[in-house]
This record gives C-alpha cells, sequence and structure tokens, in this order.
C-alpha cells in the first residue's frame, strides 16, 4: 500500500513506464490495483519457510526464479530496504537500485544494490517510497501532500446496501496496538445506536473470537465471512467508513477513499498513520489518550459521517 502512490508519480513522470512487481503471495491483490503494473510476480518466502525439507517448495522457488528472469530490466528497485528483498532482488536481471545503509531498515540489504539513495527513517514509509523512487528514477519529488494511489475509480464504487456499514478493523500484528475490547464494544453500540452497522472484521482464530464477543454483545453489529484479501478489497470498497487501528487494511481504505478513523495507541500516526489523498473524504489519525477515550471515538465517527454523506 505504501508503494502505490510512488509508482503514481513515476507513471506520471516517465511515459510508457511498465511494472513487474514482486509481492508475497497474500497480497499479489495489491499491486493489481494499479494500472502502472504490467505483471504481479506472487513470492512465498513466509510459506517456504516453513516447508523447506518438501521437493515441491524447491520446485515453486526455481519457477519463481524463472519467472523473475523472463525478462531483463532497466531497474530493479528494492523498496523494502531488508537483506530478504535484496536477495530477490538479485535474482532478477538489471541494475539493482535500494535505500542506502543509513536509510535502510536493514543497513546491510544496501550492499546489494549498484546505486544507493537517502530516505530518512523517520519519514512517513510513503513518502520515503516516493523519495527514493523519484531518485532512482530521475524525475524530481512533487509535493510530499499530494499522495495519489492510483487505484481506478471504478475500484470505488460502493453498492447502496452498504451506506451505512462501518467497517470495524480491530486485528493488529501487535498486541500493543489494539484498541481495548471494551473500548471497541463502546464504540459499536455507539454505532448502531447512531443507525449504522459495525461490521468486525477478522483474520485470525483469536481475532475471531474477540469479534464474535463483540456481536454477540452489540446487537444489530455484524460479523464478516473470513475471506482472502482480494475478497477483502470490494468490502472495504463498499463500506461507509471505516474505524481501525493500525494495520495495513486501513492503508487499503485511505487508497479507496474511504472516510475514517484510525486509532493509534502505540505507534506515531506521523510515520505509520493511514494517508488519505487530497481530495478524499478525511481519516483521522488519533494517538492523545483524550482522543482515544472511546466515547470521543463515536463522537468523531459520528461527526465524520455527517460532513460526508454517500455520494
Amino acid at each position: 500500500m505504501h508503494m502505490l502512490p510512488a509508482l503514481t508519480d513515476a507513471a506520471a513522470a516517465v511515459p510508457g513506464l511498465q511494472v513487474d512487481w514482486v509481492v508475497e503471495e497474500a497480497f499479489a491483490a495489491i499491486p493489481a490495483l494499479h494500472p502502472a503494473v504490467r505483471r504481479v510476480i506472487p513470492v512465498a518466502i513466509r510459506r517456504w519457510r516453513r516447508s523447506l525439507t518438501k521437493s515441491a517448495t524447491w520446485q515453486e522457488m526455481m519457477d519463481f526464479r524463472r519467472a523473475l528472469r523472463e525478462d531483463r530490466y532497466d531497474l530493479v528497485l528494492d523498496s523494502q530496504g531488508l537483506v530478504k528483498s535484496a536477495l530477490l532482488a538479485v535474482q532478477a536481471l538489471g541494475p539493482r537500485a535500494g535505500l542506502a545503509a543509513t536509510s535502510a531498515r536493514e543497513p546491510l540489504a544496501s550492499r546489494f544494490y549498484d546505486r544507493h539513495y537517502a530516505a530518512p527513517r523517520d519519514w512517513h514509509a510513503i513518502h520515503r517510497n516516493r523519495a527514493l523512487t523519484a531518485q532512482a528514477l530521475g524525475y524530481a519529488l512533487g509535493d510530499p501532500a499530494a499522495v495519489q494511489y492510483g487505484v481506478p475509480a471504478g475500484t470505488l464504487h460502493a453498492p447502496l446496501a452498504a451506506a451505512r456499514t462501518v467497517l470495524c478493523l480491530h486485528g493488529t500484528a501487535r498486541a500493543e496496538k489494539e484498541y481495548p475490547e471494551a473500548d471497541w464494544a463502546v464504540v459499536a453500540r455507539g454505532l448502531v445506536d447512531a443507525g449504522y452497522v459495525p461490521v468486525f472484521a477478522a483474520g485470525n482464530a483469536r481475532e475471531r473470537a474477540r469479534a464474535e464477543r463483540l456481536v454477540a454483545a452489540c446487537p444489530g453489529a455484524q460479523l464478516l465471512a473470513a475471506m482472502p484479501l482480494a475478497g477483502l478489497i470490494p468490502v472495504v470498497a463498499a463500506a461507509r467508513a471505516v474505524v481501525g487501528v493500525d494495520t495495513g487494511l486501513m492503508h487499503l481504505a485511505a487508497a479507496l477513499r474511504k472516510p475514517g478513523v484510525g486509532l493509534y495507541p502505540a505507534t506515531d500516526p506521523a510515520r505509520f498513520g493511514a494517508v488519505a489523498e487530497p481530495t478524499a473524504p478525511p481519516l483521522v489519525n488519533l494517538s492523545a489518550p483524550a482522543d482515544l477515550v472511546a466515547k470521543a471515538v463515536v463522537a468523531r465517527l459520528r461527526a465524520l459521517l455527517m460532513d460526508f454523506p454517500p455520494a
């Protein structure tokens, strides 16, 4: 998600740009949203690590390498700045570029690049990717606030049946980034009282158990069925608004121009928060303790929903 605005910049600055994008298989639906992406090349490092003794795994790895080397590229850009992503980059044919050691999340990764560029670590990931890509392709970086994800307008059409649905994204990778379950219950009841339908997504068994408890405690709330990311994209696009913690689906909501509220009890939204496009309805990121009080979150959500009615 953080790379999409950089790709929009690049497509505008480099006529005829064509991009092949290597991505973990579970997230392959994200690059496919952007019209500048010619080919998505899935990789399965997470799954392969768990089955290195199986011959099928080694066959998949060889198939991936062949797919990666079908073309010689004018540039191989590693925007992630990790050793694992750098090791993928060296398998592709073409000059390699990436973050300098002082900028990369793992400085060792920079040793695998032919060209090195700076993007301070304390910048937001979107701005880092835009700066890296502009330097690597030789064009001037535009206004840092002019974020454009590049997702075609057709992806944004939401069915009218979802006009009262607010998607609640309570799951996140680290426990310290979670919003308390009791506060989620207050938010859900506040939305129902205002005539909205809170819908809780769940990505694993622990999240599903929490979502089931919340839905059981709040008549009118709903539990979203389990589905892959490709299925979630139209669900997010159809939602009236979103409210969620520091999770990738909040960034997807930003790309799909959804209004909403981000809850950041443990991370800095200036670096990790969801960023709305300038002409899109706002995504308000909250991190101050007073702003994170559940009743305050409900009030912010209700005001946002009133200010930005469905198109």
